[in-house]
Order: C-alpha cells, then structure tokens, then sequence
C-alpha cells in the first residue's frame, strides 16, 4: 500500500513489530477485558471497585483487578486511595485513556453500520454447502 497508507516492504512483512505498528496498542487496548473496562470508567466516571464490578458483568473479581492493575502500570487508569475506615479505593480513566475516546466513537460507528454486514456474510458463509 501506498499513499496515505503504510508502504509494505518485505522485512515488514518478516519482522511481526515491523508488520503491524498497531499491534502493541491492540494488545493494549483491545485484550478480553480492557474495553469494557475503559468504556465503562469512560461513560460512567469516577467508580469504585464493586461499581465497575456491578457493570461489567461475567467478569470476575479476580480477573478484574488484574486489568485493572495493567491500566494503571500502562497509565490509562488512575487508582485514587482513600485513607478511611474502611478504605475506599477509587478508578476513572486517566488522560492517556480518554485520548482513546475518538478510537471508541469510530468504532461504535463502524459497529453500527457494519456488524449487520457482518452477521449476513457469516449466515451466507455458513449456509454454503462444504467442498
């Protein structure tokens, strides 16, 4: 490709850091759980842990605080501590994470608009008789 797209090259294509820029974003940003955690910190605020919890459901306690561990070591949460009896912990979203939000806009635009495209194509694939 060229133009306002990448130019290809043949290390690219032998090199996996080379080959995908994006990729260590997409490791980022898009792992099982991360989006839904972003998103909801985005949309909702300022929460804490039993907030997100009540949200984001079929994930579990565990599962969710190692997430929310890797958001804060990547910086795209931030993890206030409340010094009370009983302590009270705090996450929203941090700058960093809500420079994604025009990422996420796009994306639920391209859902909108495709994921019908989708689900037909893979009615029509699946509805081939196997060779």
């Amino acid at each position: 490709m060229t133009g306002g797209d990448m130019t290809w090259t043949a290390s690219a294509a032998t090199a996996p850091d080379l080959a995908c820029p994006i990729g260590p974003v997409v490791d980022i940003v898009f792992s099982r759980w991360t989006t839904p955690i972003l998103w909801t910190l985005h949309t909702h605020g300022r929460q804490r842990f039993v907030e997100l919890e009540r949200r984001i459901t079929k994930i579990t306690p565990k599962v969710l605080t190692q997430r929310l561990r890797q958001l804060e070591r990547d910086g795209m949460v931030v993890r206030t501590y409340h010094p009370e009896v009983p302590p009270r912990v705090e996450y929203e979203i941090s700058e960093l994470g809500r420079s994604l939000a025009p990422l996420f806009a796009h994306l639920a635009e391209w859902s909108a608009t495709n994921l019908p495209k989708v689900e037909q194509a893979r009615h029509d694939y699946d509805s081939e008789p196997t060779a």
